[in-house]
């Protein structure tokens, strides 16, 4: 046996893999309980392309206590998608041996790879100390730091996350996929330039890498160059036929006729291939848009359900009864008490400008026209009153940490303006969800000027369900959770119009500003205090990079497509029904 397995062993590191699966199988004809052989002829069958899962099982089968055959094994099922399979091989690998650092970096991929458990109970912080504790084994493994970077990013860490990318570069400069990642990051921090060259660099390094050119296509879609951004998810296909992000891509560039019909084809067959559910909702939606773009609403639908039920998969369950309780919290705390005393850290500053409602209301649309004014910029979402109302919860009220934290919380956001745009009068900060914390936000800038989207509820919810959205928007993928976060949206803002002064806010209808641009346009920047300008009138000709779902069509003319689109669903709604006379409410509460 020894000079059998002395042979084979030369013919693997010559490279001679077909010889070596004719010669294994002849050994494994005569001793077909030697699991070593089963593992080598597992070599030669990856190597040529093979499917090498059964000589795997088999080498597993012989040789139970062998950490490395389970891995092994784990990476063959990973690769064809059978993910909890997979998960079972590296997790019996870890327990054979607990310090088996590539099996524990592989674990925590195939749970990515599943859309998994992290991802369903929105745990990304203990992926990434799964990678952590995988790169504390062995501090140079850098394909460990490039995923734990990748799940601090999907965390929402995302400047933590270009610290593990670049020291996975440190290790291996010529990682072309940590190079890819970090772009990632850096385009999703808005730095787009920086984001393109590290593409070029992983293009450098390998040439045919389609996920640089995926990134290189939303790069040159958030800057509106639509025709490139085609070109690149095309130059990314012709490489890799099959990735869905590059397929769904096409479909966000533009609107889709029925010339596209090889496109759907394409996009079906891929969808039908073993996909993660991440990468399966990503298709489906796009698929949705496609039906939806010919007008095959039935068909759309089922699509977009397809992608939501997928999306459940990959984020945390939505918790009606927490939500509910964290309003109560909000409208209780924040009255008109609170307000006055908050206040004694109120600053004067006039340049901030808040855009806010609900996603798919119309905000990009508002922060556009607003931006082509010369004297606005556009800061887009910034996450920053979100992290400090989290903050200031755990602080407690009446604390001197709390009174500290209060105290900051303005010098450092006008600090932040400052960086983005240190010359414009006015600068818009477009984060929607900034509509839980106004009462914090005027409390502590008294001056700054508040604009609230409305759109009818029906529009809104079926636009949010027909998105994909990221992970964190717990409630974006199931129509009932969309009707109650939209009720308790409505019960903040009724709370909003309440307790803050007349002149503080102005509400402005998507509709109305659809089917009159010039006179709601006059009037936001009546309201901001600016002179007009007829620039705000050419939005779509803006040069400025958008980042949100909205960026093909604030490129466009104001049209009223949009408008009562829900009526091509109106056999879908479901849940969704209650909203109408919520609406109706809501308009009268508004005048």
């Amino acid at each position: 046996m020894s000079m059998d397995l002395q042979r084979l062993t030369a013919l693997m590191s010559q490279g001679h893999f077909s010889e070596l699966e004719r010669e294994a199988l002849e050994v494994l004809a005569r001793r077909p309980e030697s699991g070593i052989v089963w593992q080598l002829l597992s070599v030669s069958l990856s190597s040529q392309g093979k499917d090498a899962r059964t000589a795997l099982s088999r080498a597993v089968q012989y040789m139970p206590g062998d950490a490395i055959a389970h891995n092994n094994l784990g990476n063959a099922l990973a690769r064809a998608g059978e993910w909890v399979d997979a998960i079972e091989c590296y997790r019996r690998a870890l327990t054979l041996r607990p310090q088996f650092v590539e099996a524990r970096n592989n674990l925590a991929q195939a749970h990515d790879g599943l859309g998994g458990e992290w991802a369903a109970k929105g745990e990304w912080d203990k992926a990434a100390r799964s990678f952590q504790q995988a790169v504390g084994i062995d501090p140079n493994f850098f394909e460990a730091h490039c995923n734990l970077g990748n799940a601090l990013r999907s965390a929402g860490r995302i400047e933590r996350s270009l610290q593990s990318y670049d020291r996975a570069l440190q290790l291996m400069p010529r990682f072309a996929e940590a190079h890819c990642n970090r772009a990632i990051a850096l385009r999703l921090l808005g730095r787009a330039m920086d984001s393109q060259a590290a593409c070029a660099s992983a293009l450098e390094i390998n040439p045919r890498f389609a996920a640089a050119h995926i990134v290189l296509g939303e790069l040159s879609a958030d800057s509106g160059d639509f025709v490139a951004a085609e070109s690149h998810f095309r130059q990314a296909i012709s490489i890799e036929p099959e990735t869905p992000e590059a397929w769904a891509g096409i479909a966000g560039v533009r609107r889709m006729t029925e010339a596209d019909a090889d496109w759907l084809l394409h996009a079906k067959a891929v969808a039908e291939s073993p996909l993660p559910l991440r990468k399966l909702a990503v298709l489906e939606f796009a698929i949705g848009k496609y039906l939806d773009d010919v007008r095959e609403f039935d068909q759309a639908f089922a699509h977009f359900r397809v992608a939501n039920e997928a999306q459940k998969c990959c984020r945390a369950p939505h918790d009606r009864q927490e939500l509910t309780r964290t309003v109560d919290a909000i409208i209780r705390d924040h009255d008109a008490p609170w307000i006055a005393s908050t206040r004694r850290n109120a600053c004067d500053s006039a340049r901030p400008l808040f855009i806010v409602g609900m996603l798919r209301s119309g905000t990009t649309l508002a922060e556009q026209i607003l931006a082509s004014h010369p004297a606005v910029f556009g800061a887009g979402e910034l996450p920053f009153w979100g992290n400090a109302f989290t903050e200031l919860r755990t602080t407690g009220g009446s604390t001197p940490q709390h009174d500290v934290a209060i105290g900051r919380a303005t010098t450092d956001y006008l600090r932040i303006l400052d960086g983005l745009s240190s010359g414009a009068v006015r600068v818009v900060d477009k984060m929607p969800t900034n509509f839980a914390f106004l009462g914090l936000i005027h409390a502590l800038l008294p001056h700054a000027r508040i604009i609230h989207l409305r759109r009818n509820p029906l529009d809104t919810c079926l636009s949010i369900y027909f998105q994909n959205f990221d992970a964190a928007i717990t409630y974006a993928n199931d129509l009932g959770d969309l009707a109650h976060y939209f009720q308790q949206y409505l019960r903040l803002m009724q709370h909003w119009r309440a307790l803050l002064p007349s002149d503080a806010m102005l509400e402005v209808p998507y509709e109305e500003l659809v089917a009159d641009q010039e006179s709601w346009s006059r009037r936001m920047i009546e309201f901001i205090g600016l002179p007009w300008d007829p620039a705000c009138l050419e939005f779509h000709r803006a040069g400025r990079t958008v980042l949100t779902a909205s960026k093909w069509q604030v490129r466009q003319k104001i049209n009223s497509s949009a408008v009562a689109r829900w009526r091509n669903y109106a056999a879908h709604l479901g849940p969704l029904r209650e909203l109408a006379s919520a609406a109706m409410a809501e308009r009268s509460n508004c005048g």
